[in-house]
């Protein structure tokens, strides 16, 4: 998405869509001046350019039991892929948290499309105090089988989730947030190591076995423009 000429574009995820109506919905989150700026869009203003859907459709089949885990604004991108397991026969259980009450988001929604939803947040405004891994270790040491996991949100959730599963040998897949430029896989600025190979999140993801997944380096790319973030951020749209 790219709301004027010479502004930035933004990857963002598909939260819903009407095929019969011709629309599409999208959660943000305003972190930057381009989330700002598109915060104050009114119905009938128009946006500049929207490019998608972009990268590989999330693979979607009957596993058996399937734990989806959503963080922060990635509660919006875990919505439909939990919908579409439950869909396609699963037992979905769902985990989500936000730091705090506040901040949580389509709980309704998602406990809809579950078996069993567990909220967390940070500071135990609402819901278990704590964290989505918190929540998912108690599950898995407390016997739950999982046939497999899904988690979008942080980076550092995903790896953490990720390093939780490992020694259940529970295939999990986790959505990367790899910065990104022209989502096309023409300048690589959203490559990232998957199993010691480069990938294009863009192109080749934006899912990928978080076992495999170098998510030192992601983060480490993440981080590279932290000040001029801030600085953008602080600024006057």
């Amino acid at each position: 998405m790219r709301l004027v000429e010479e502004g930035e574009r933004i990857p963002l995820t598909l939260y819903d869509w009407d095929p019969k109506g011709g629309t599409i919905s999208m959660v943000f989150q305003e972190v930057g001046k381009t989330t700002r700026l598109l915060a104050k869009m009114a119905a009938g203003d128009r946006i500049l350019n929207l490019v998608g859907p972009l990268g590989l459709p999330s693979h979607v089949d009957r596993f058996g039991r399937v734990v989806c885990i959503g963080g922060g604004v990635g509660i919006a991108a875990i919505f439909p892929i939990a919908r579409a397991m439950k869909l396609a026969g699963n037992e979905v259980i769902s985990i989500i948290g936000a730091r705090t009450a506040d901040l949580l988001i389509l709980e309704g929604e998602m406990r809809s499309v579950s078996d069993r939803l567990i909220v967390t947040t940070d500071d135990g405004s609402k819901g278990r105090k704590g964290f989505v891994t918190d929540a998912l270790r108690d599950l898995l040491e407390g016997g739950l089988r999982a046939d497999r996991v899904v988690a979008v949100g942080p980076a550092v959730m995903m790896k953490f989730v990720s390093e939780t599963t490992r020694p259940y040998g529970i295939k999990t897949i986790v959505s990367l947030n790899s910065i990104m430029l022209d989502a096309t896989g023409m300048c690589g600025v959203c490559r990232v190591s998957v199993g010691g190979r480069t990938k294009f999140t863009c192109v080749d993801g934006p899912e990928f076995d978080g076992h495999e997944v170098d998510f030192d380096l992601l983060l480490d790319r993440l981080n590279q423009y932290v000040e001029e973030e801030r600085r953008i951020a602080a600024a006057d749209c």
